[in-house]
């Protein structure tokens, strides 16, 4: 018997409020494989990553999400991380008076239910930072507090390879980057990936994807997949815009 994807979305539709954001998307992630999903901004695209990740601001109203075989549509944020689910936010929240590695600790420890000391954390940290090409008296500054822009999409690369999540979702991560920073998420995305891995990688431009090759490529406008193709369907959108998509069925 084959294993599930990793991911299943099926028909989802979701809502703020009054207001309905997704409308019926569906989409699979297997495993080893990396999926762009590529639209304008407004579209819906960090809202899709937010209900995958259970965000309580927003409403499933129709469909399910199913990771590794499960129906997790009602699970909490914090049992889907638990399970290998993994979010880097577009806009990562400052926790002043918390270290990154004390923060790393303790998010550890929950993923893996054990009991890290703050010595082997700070080993596997450093570790990780030096594969990743950053300076070590990151791990010690207060979580994002004072970080530039780059230096907090960094330090959601370093929580990722530390965390080893089997699915991470990235939105938008490579938003406001300069070269060296976009090269130091997608050096973190081909060290992580592998053939029990996916990654759902949330964009607008297609220069993260100069960086990195997607196996699967989405349009996604208006709260839905509009077409669904390989890495060539990312190059017709540089070319053409999205505007060229609009009106199209769900793929």
């Amino acid at each position: 018997m084959s294993e599930s994807p990793l991911l299943v979305v099926e028909d989802l539709r979701a809502a703020a409020g009054d207001v309905e954001i997704l409308r019926g998307v569906s989409l699979t992630v297997g495993r080893g494989e990396i999926h762009a999903l590529m639209g304008p901004n407004g579209s819906g695209k960090s809202t899709l990553g937010n209900v995958l990740m259970g965000h309580p601001g927003y409403r499933v109203t129709r469909g399910r999400v199913f990771y590794k075989g499960d129906d997790v549509t009602e699970w909490t944020p914090d049992a889907r991380g638990r399970a290998g689910m993994f979010l880097a936010f577009q806009y990562p929240e400052e926790i002043p008076g918390v270290s990154v590695v004390n923060f790393l600790r303790s998010a550890l420890s929950d993923r893996t239910g054990t009991d890290y000391t703050v010595l082997e954390l700070r080993l596997k940290v450093a570790d990780t930072m030096k594969q990743l090409g950053m300076e070590r008296e990151f791990a010690d500054r207060y979580l994002n507090e004072g970080f530039s822009g780059g230096e907090r999409k960094r330090n959601e690369v370093l929580q990722m390879a530390v965390l080893e999540p089997e699915l991470a979702i990235m939105d938008e991560t490579d938003s406001g980057l300069d070269i060296d920073a976009l090269q130091t998420v997608a050096e973190g995305v081909q060290r992580l990936a592998g053939p029990e891995r996916g990654f759902l990688i949330i964009t607008h431009y297609q220069r993260m994807l100069d960086y990195i090759t997607p196996d699967v490529v989405h349009v996604f406008i208006d709260g839905r997949v509009v077409a669904t193709g390989d890495a060539q369907l990312a190059r017709r959108i540089e070319e053409e815009g999205y505007e060229a998509f609009r009106g199209a069925g769900p793929s």
